[in-house]
């Protein structure tokens, strides 16, 4: 696995170190503040950080944002969990770490990428992402479970 360690601007840095990133930030955020994770235990945050490329963004050493990939690194990605603390948006680190994933050496040459989102759209579009066409839309299934972590 290439990593990538400390790419830094202005005070900011991006890091796919495993060992940097601040789980109970993580979890803070997804349990607390996102709409897709409401309530998320600490042990499903912990695993599903150890079995993705995660990258971590930071103010000097707080970590500030996120951005996990579930990957095989040669044909597929599904990118999850993207945040930025809400007092460090506006400053375009989420531009910043979406040009950092996009080029990262693992991820070169992939068949296809996936994401859901409610309202960033437009960052994601910038990049390249489309939504869905209807008829794509219909190859696709899922398996959904709502609220599974207020039910633990």
């Amino acid at each position: 696995m290439t990593s990538i360690n400390d790419l830094e601007k202005e005070g900011y840095s991006i890091s796919t170190d495993p060992g940097k990133l601040d789980i109970p930030i993580i979890h803070q955020y997804l349990s607390e503040q996102s709409y897709w994770a409401q309530n998320i235990p600490l042990d499903v945050v912990e695993r599903s950080v150890a079995n993705s490329l995660c990258f971590g963004l930071y103010h000097h050493e707080k970590q500030v944002g996120f951005a996990r990939l579930v990957t095989d690194k040669a044909t597929f990605a599904y990118l999850a969990d993207v945040f930025v603390l809400e007092e460090y948006r506006g400053k375009g680190l989420s531009k910043w770490m979406m040009a950092v994933i996009h080029s990262h050496p693992d991820l070169q040459g992939l068949r296809r990428w996936v994401l859901g989102t409610r309202d960033a759209h437009g960052l994601y579009e910038q990049f390249g992402w489309a939504r869905l066409t209807e008829a794509q839309v219909y190859r696709f299934m899922q398996i959904i479970v709502p609220d599974i972590y207020a039910k633990r």
